[in-house]
């Protein structure tokens, strides 16, 4: 599977995308910028809109920036918001405030993979309402959170474990990196004061684990029979180790994370990077890029019936109780059924909202064929919910996800929508479907015949250095947004709000022009 964002494999990644303009012998130079996958040198800003557009904002954070950004129809920023570092993904409060994850300067440990150690509330006028950090050598925020209607907050974390932790739970060896694993769990943390939290509630998918490698190891069984249940024994096999003059190299060049070791490679093993909340059905979505895999979880359950299998709503515990994209992960089909290729942004739609109950997602890396391009797609899944709470696919005795979304979204030349990593898309309340074409900072809106009616390019770059002091490096996620949110112009946090264009708009970022040919060659 792949690893994109993680370690110094994406330097290779990059190098391929960056130059890949150079094969389409057959386009013309403007072209060949406009398939760049990170949009670089091309116009930034409102490309297109259209009349009859549902009024609203765009809200986004600016990569490397502690600025979030409302920008009106027009393409004008209205509001901003500033945290006190780098600043992504944030969520609106009703109150006008946002919270929004905050990228910790000193975490330790952890350095790739999504961590960030830090969630902040902002509110409308720019005061620090709350700063909790949960960051140390065992555990840390990473990805995604979701704001509950009560004002607690769901989290994804990491936590750390040993080699022989794994080993012991039934994980093949060489799929074991010598550091040890990163787990993943879920925490409800309640706000406490300005800056406390208290842990109310918790899932750990190391009590969800099955595996059929070693029989005289925990979690032993037939993987095929408890598809409710996580396959210890899915991913890459751990690279061999590089040598430590190898590794000193990247970190001069300030590659590869900064908390990268000889020994932590393929350490994010399973590496949720989206979480939504459902207050109605009390349960949780997940979406996991390696097992490019989607699965809701029961958070009526009590943390003690979290690590077990029987209680809450479903009577399953803190077991899957519906999974879609990739069943040969549980053995009940083979490559041929997969569906999803490193998909992000899992989200119910909203009652109320066409399609409410469903779910979207973006599925980032679709391959074409063997050895071609990739591509985009957004999907509407109906995850077939049934009257007792429970889900059609784990009742049936069926061979993978037979279902095909209800709705997709595919640029009209297939491979001109492709973002590999982050992005992501939400229902609008007009039936629209808002998207976010990551590494890009595309925001753009469809219809649902798929007709792009407004654009925007993220023209925004912050410049906030590294804890030494070095510039972190623009290239090549220079306008890079991980989440992006459609506001419609009702939502209460905007009411009785003054929403003029800022004056100064704020600076856009413009990237510097590329090195001369005779510099290229020394």
């Amino acid at each position: 599977m792949k690893k994109i964002l993680s370690y110094f494999g994406v330097l290779l990644f990059v190098a391929l995308v960056l130059n890949c303009g150079d094969k389409q012998t057959a386009e013309k130079e403007s072209d060949k910028k406009d398939r760049n996958m990170f949009g670089h040198y091309i116009p930034r800003g409102l490309t297109k809109t259209t009349e009859g557009l549902s009024p609203g904002y765009a809200m986004f954070s600016a990569a490397n920036s502690p600025y979030t950004y409302l920008v009106n129809r027009k393409g004008e920023v209205v509001h901003e918001w500033k945290g006190t570092y780098a600043a992504f993904n944030p969520y609106l409060m009703d109150d006008g405030s946002v919270v929004m994850g905050e990228n910790d300067p000193d975490y330790p440990v952890f350095g790739f993979g999504g961590p960030y150690g830090r969630i902040q509330k902002i509110s409308w006028d720019g005061k620090i309402l709350w700063d909790f950090e949960y960051s140390d050598t065992t555990q840390i925020l990473h990805h995604d959170f979701a704001v509950m209607p009560n004002g607690n907050i769901l989290a994804i974390a990491y936590e750390t474990s040993s080699y022989d932790y794994a080993l012991a739970r039934g994980r093949k060896p060489e799929l074991i990196p010598r550091s040890g694993p990163w787990m993943e769990k879920i925490i409800e943390i309640e706000p406490q004061g300005t800056s406390g939290g208290k842990i109310v509630w918790e899932w750990r998918i190391v009590d969800h684990l099955i595996q059929d490698f070693d029989e005289t190891k925990a979690n032993y069984g037939n993987v095929a029979e408890h598809p409710e249940l996580f396959n210890f024994n899915v991913g890459d096999s751990v690279p061999a180790r590089i040598t430590q003059d190898s590794l000193d190299i990247l970190k001069t060049m300030g590659k590869g994370g900064r908390n990268l070791t000889l020994d932590n490679p393929y350490s994010d093993i399973f590496h949720i990077n989206a979480i939504n909340y459902n207050e109605e059905l009390d349960q949780i979505a997940l979406s996991s890029p390696e097992l490019s895999e989607v699965f809701i979880i029961d958070h009526s359950v009590s943390t003690e019936e979290a690590a077990g299998h029987q209680g809450g709503n479903s009577g399953k515990g803190g077991d899957i109780l519906f999974r879609w994209g990739n069943p040969e992960n549980y053995h009940m089909g083979d490559s041929t059924d997969r569906k999803l290729y490193y998909q992000h942004d899992i989200r119910w739609i909203e009652k109320g909202t066409p399609g409410e109950g469903n779910l979207t997602l973006y599925n980032n890396d679709i391959p074409m064929g063997p050895d071609s391009l990739h591509y985009s797609a957004i999907y509407e899944l109906d995850p077939g919910l049934m009257e007792d709470g429970n889900y059609k696919m784990m009742v049936n005795d069926r061979v993978g996800p037979e279902e095909e979304p209800v709705w997709t979204y595919v640029a009209k030349d297939t491979i001109s929508f492709y973002g590999s990593f982050i992005s992501g898309a939400h229902r609008m309340e007009n039936g629209n479907t808002f998207i976010n074409e990551g590494p890009k900072g595309r925001l753009f809106e469809v219809t649902p015949d798929r007709d792009v009616v407004w654009e925007y390019l993220v023209p925004y770059r912050g410049n906030i250095h590294k804890p030494n002091g070095d510039p972190t490096d623009m290239m090549p996620m220079t306008y890079s947004t991980f989440r992006a949110t459609f506001v419609p112009a009702d939502h209460p946090a905007l009411q009785g709000k003054e929403l003029k264009p800022l004056d100064p708009q704020p600076e856009p970022f413009v990237m510097p022009p590329p090195p001369p040919e005779e510099d290229k060659k020394t």
